[in-house]
């Protein structure tokens, strides 16, 4: 018997004014052989490759700025921590990466991220050790930064972040909008631009010093996953995130509540949530492996992932504790515990009504927003925030882009804005500007103001409020005035961080806003799309 491959079926295009792509989705709107197909035949493939070098080409010139703590001793900052973690782990054997000794100063820089991230140093450090042995040499490169020594720790995140987030995007896009049904080439082309010029991602990891693009790549293509059900690979791809960074522990909420909701909906709702545990169970044996000989050695690392002595804020992240301690001074008023416990409970309530909403009526867009939610509450809520954890719902964020037409540009100025004082302190001021304006052409342009007619909804709006778009102006005048202030004025002796105080309290009213907003529309989906996003049964 000979067995045919029948592709998808298109519509004969309409040969009008605009690009739009007209596309039929086969039965089984999940298989990677539709996506593989949509990609060869759509002209996808030139536009991503043009904005990808487009988009290396900006993460080289940022490269080419400060990075954090730059010639700062004793400890410098999160680039030396990084050197640092590729020194210990080339030198010292496996089981002694997280254990304190006189070779491994835990006060010293000391891992404090889960083991994938020590492999990712080990490879890294293996290339270092290759082009420039004395940047890892055991003891005696702390604080190294010879010229070929920051230029070989800069391709190393310039190489992740092609080898990893790249993909993933592009994965998550050609899903995306596969499933859109029809979508124009300009507004594909203009969502992959969003993604992968990404400001406040490409500030971090190529200025700041950081490598956030392996979790948020393994994370976006677990998103992608989701919406091509391959659940199994979600699993698997989230599993791996959480065991990079702990900070993926923000959309954790959001894959538990959409996987749970569809489990519920198959036939034998046990046997699925039993094959989606050992998926995540065996990914994390085996990326944990050499630390679960032992439960000393296992409690050790788990140790080093929880720095609750830092206190529930550091500097002035625009979170609710760290914004409301003004007023209310939690630290004196709360034991350590007891504030881990109040911000967990506060962590868990805001996170909530999103999760119900995913178990009771599972969607993929509701999906998406729930990504946003989660994120969100953590950012806002949660034990020991850093400015940079505005990643996380940003990137939720920019998978959202063309559903967020009221919210998306402002949400990307304020959370630019809320590292505004840790990028001047990293010398960042002029990529900040730079890619703040790149952002706004980009964002600005005719070919996404067609795309954001189409995709309106009437769903709740701020902007339906009498006085909103007044207040918004009002606040995007305000903070113009504290960028001139923070650059030209020194504060009042008295209060030295007035002007990062100031910043914190405009920023995360506009987050709570934000959060509101997407709370409710991810609630409005419930009722909007009943019909269509009914989930059939699988065994």
């Amino acid at each position: 018997m000979t067995n045919k491959t029948t592709m998808p079926k298109k519509k004969p295009a309409k040969h009008s004014g605009d690009d739009d792509i007209t596309i039929s989705v086969s039965p089984k709107t999940g298989s990677l052989t539709d996506t593989w197909w949509w990609l060869t035949h759509k002209g996808t493939t030139t536009s991503f490759l043009c904005i990808s070098l487009f988009a290396l080409l900006i993460r080289s010139a940022v490269s080419m700025y400060p990075y954090s703590g730059a010639g700062i001793p004793p400890k410098f900052g999160d680039f030396e921590a990084q050197r640092h973690w590729m020194e210990i782990t080339t030198n010292l054997p496996v089981i002694n990466w997280y254990r304190n000794s006189t070779y491994n100063d835990l006060t010293y820089w000391g891992l404090d991220y889960p083991p994938l991230t020590a492999y990712q140093s080990y490879i890294h450090g293996i290339f270092l050790q290759i082009f420039n042995p004395e940047s890892v040499a055991l003891l005696s490169s702390r604080g190294h930064e010879s010229y070929l020594g920051k230029l070989l720790m800069r391709w190393t995140v310039l190489s992740s972040d092609a080898l990893i987030f790249f993909p993933a995007a592009l994965f998550f896009v050609l899903v995306y909008h596969r499933n859109r049904i029809r979508s124009g080439k300009s507004e594909v082309a203009w969502h992959i631009a969003m993604i992968l010029l990404n400001p406040c991602l490409i500030l971090i990891d190529h200025g700041h010093f950081q490598y956030n693009c392996i979790s948020l790549g393994l994370t976006v293509g677990a998103v992608a996953a989701v919406l091509c059900e391959s659940e199994v690979l979600t699993c698997v791809l989230f599993s791996l995130a959480l065991s990079h960074k702990q900070m993926s522990a923000y959309f954790a909420p959001a894959f538990f509540s959409h996987l749970l909701g569809k489990c519920l909906r198959r036939k034998s709702p046990i046997l699925a949530v039993i094959k989606l545990g050992i998926a995540v169970i065996v990914t994390f044996v085996i990326v944990w492996w050499p630390y679960l000989h032992s439960l000393d050695d296992f409690l050790m690392v788990l140790s080093r992932l929880a720095p609750f002595e830092r206190g529930i804020y550091e500097d002035y992240v625009a979170n609710f504790w760290c914004t409301t301690s003004i007023l209310v001074k939690w630290k004196k008023l709360f034991t350590t515990p007891s504030l881990k416990s109040i911000s967990l409970a506060a962590t868990v309530l805001a996170s909530l009504p999103s999760m119900v909403q995913q178990i009771l009526s599972p969607s993929n867009e509701g999906f998406l927003y729930g990504l946003l939610n989660s994120s969100m509450a953590f950012y806002l809520f949660s034990f020991q925030v850093h400015e940079k954890s505005i990643l996380m719902p940003f990137l939720s964020a920019t998978l959202l882009a063309l559903k967020l037409p009221d919210h998306f540009s402002h949400l990307t100025y304020y959370a630019l804005f809320s590292m505004f004082p840790l990028l001047c302190r990293d010398k960042l001021l002029i990529p900040y500007l730079t890619l703040s304006f790149l952002f706004t052409i980009i964002y600005h342009s005719p070919e996404n103001q067609h795309s954001i007619q189409k995709t309106k909804t009437s769903f709740f709006s701020f902007k339906n409020f009498p006085g909103y778009v007044f207040l918004l102006r009002t606040h995007f005048f305000i903070s113009v005035v504290l960028h001139v202030l923070y650059l030209t004025t020194q504060p009042p002796q008295k209060y030295p961080f007035l002007f990062e105080a100031l910043i914190m309290i405009l920023c995360f009213s506009y987050f709570l806003m934000f959060a509101i907003y997407t709370n409710y529309t991810q609630w409005t989906l419930s009722s909007h799309f009943r019909s269509s996003d009914k989930e059939k049964k699988h065994i």
